[in-house]
């Protein structure tokens, strides 16, 4: 039999308090708080499973206690009792993040079935969340013991248990494509589909179509109707990379998507989506707003949370336990090196990263790759100059030219920012590269 759980009610009837506290004692460990204000300090420890509160007191009420529960303890439970029960009320506290809602007047088997199935559900939640880590699964994890990492992840999961568009800013490389899957999979959608958009990428002239799909025969290409890509999200979160390079025609039409209204496909149909979305960006977009090259309409649209991603430079705390990471997603199946020596970790905990977490994973790649020994040691992770460095600014040729890199290194960089900036697609990465899979496979080989 599984341990009780601890169980905290909070009502401002002593008679409700002693009753449930009695009841609810017989199979968990209950406490009770006749004061909406103290049992919000007491539930805000940390000490209690579930919370149980009803939903009308005079300091507080249950709703507004449930909010500022959560902001200060993400995740716990709260469960909501009243006399006052409705269909309305209910939604409300549910998408307030109230884990059930029961009416009075209840009967206590109900009330434990109710905590019983929140009780499952977590554990269910949590069980999912350590098999993905052990099968590798679980693609929207973030490295955030720095203190600016735990900032982003402070907001970032205030900004999962809601719907409202997030915008994430921050230099090539940071990780602002993990943020946004994390938010996801840590949100009420997870179950649905992450579509991640590189606006930047998308070919000239069809990134209307791309975003929202074409009819048979609108133009020569158009040969067969399809979804666009805002389509394919429907019931998740499309993730809009390097939005800030978006041609202003299309962000007019993006705009109108994001303010409720059809995406129609190009030359008809009239398909609803429903879709969460996150932007993100390492342009000034501010700057750009500034100088009329990004519409303001849409920035406001887009910019209701904003979360800014720090460099890797402002995070070497993290460096370890990433690089530890990358190594075990490295050496995976048992081939590899076991682990990295301590002076070959100081050495990647002291350089700069100009190209921050997506330059240590390429250095880290390589050095798997290239070393003759079972341990990384300081010789495979010293030797950055022969490597294409990931230029913040984005000048690659410039870069590579400074330096002198052979034509080979050039384009292995090229192709990997190419697939880096279309979420590893490989036949989207090889149509913007003019070549076609079989010889993508090849060059990747």
């Amino acid at each position: 039999m599984a341990d009780p759980a601890k169980l905290l009610v909070i009502d401002d009837d002593p008679a409700v308090v002693e009753f449930l506290v009695e009841e609810l004692g017989a199979h968990h460990a209950a406490a009770g708080e006749t004061s909406a204000r103290a049992g919000l300090e007491r539930a805000a420890s940390g000490e209690f499973d579930i919370v149980i509160t009803d939903v009308e007191m005079p300091e507080l009420r249950g709703t507004e206690l449930l909010a500022e529960l959560l902001e200060r303890r993400p995740g716990q439970l709260v469960l909501l009792i009243t006399a006052f029960g409705s269909i309305e009320l209910a939604v409300q506290a549910v998408r307030a993040g109230a884990c059930d809602f029961v009416t009075k007047p209840f009967k206590i088997p109900a009330l434990l079935f109710a905590i019983e199935r929140a009780l499952r559900e977590r554990t269910m939640r949590r069980e999912i969340v350590r098999l993905r880590k052990e099968l590798g699964h679980d693609r929207g994890n973030l490295v955030a013991g720095s203190p600016a990492m735990q900032k982003v992840l402070d907001v970032a999961r205030r900004a999962a248990r809601s719907l409202a568009s997030v915008l994430i800013t921050g230099e090539t490389g940071s990780g602002k494509g993990a943020l946004a899957r994390w938010i996801h999979e840590h949100g009420a959608r997870a179950a649905g589909p992450f579509v991640h958009v590189n606006c930047a990428a998308l070919p000239s002239g069809l990134v209307e179509a791309e975003l929202f799909g074409v009819r048979r025969g609108t133009f020569s290409d158009a040969r067969e109707p399809r979804d666009g890509l805002v389509a394919e999200a429907a019931g998740g979160t499309i993730f809009l990379d390097e939005i800030a390079g978006m041609p202003q025609d299309v962000q007019h039409r993006l705009l109108q998507v994001l303010e409720a209204s059809p995406v129609r496909p190009i030359d008809g149909g009239e398909p609803a989506i429903d879709a969460r979305v996150i932007a993100a960006t390492h342009r000034a977009i501010d700057d750009a707003v500034a100088a009329n090259a990004f519409r303001l309409d849409l920035f406001l649209r887009l910019n209701v949370i904003r979360i800014e991603m720090p460099p890797l430079r402002q995070r070497t705390g993290d460096i370890p336990e990433l690089v530890n990471a990358l190594l075990a997603r490295a050496s995976r199946g048992g081939a590899g090196p076991l682990g990295i020596t301590d002076d070959a970790m100081r050495w990647l905990v002291r350089h700069d990263w100009p190209g921050n977490v997506r330059e240590l994973a390429n250095v880290v790649e390589r050095a798997v790759a290239l070393t003759d020994h079972d341990t990384i040691v300081l010789e495979d992770v010293q030797d950055l100059e022969t490597r294409v460095p990931t230029d913040p600014t984005g000048d690659l040729l410039a870069s590579a030219a400074a330096r002198q890199l052979p034509l080979d290194e050039v384009e292995r960089g090229y192709i990997r920012r190419v697939l880096d900036a279309n979420g590893g697609n490989v036949s989207r990465a090889a149509r913007i590269l003019g070549i076609d899979r079989r010889t993508l496979y090849r060059k990747l080989a």
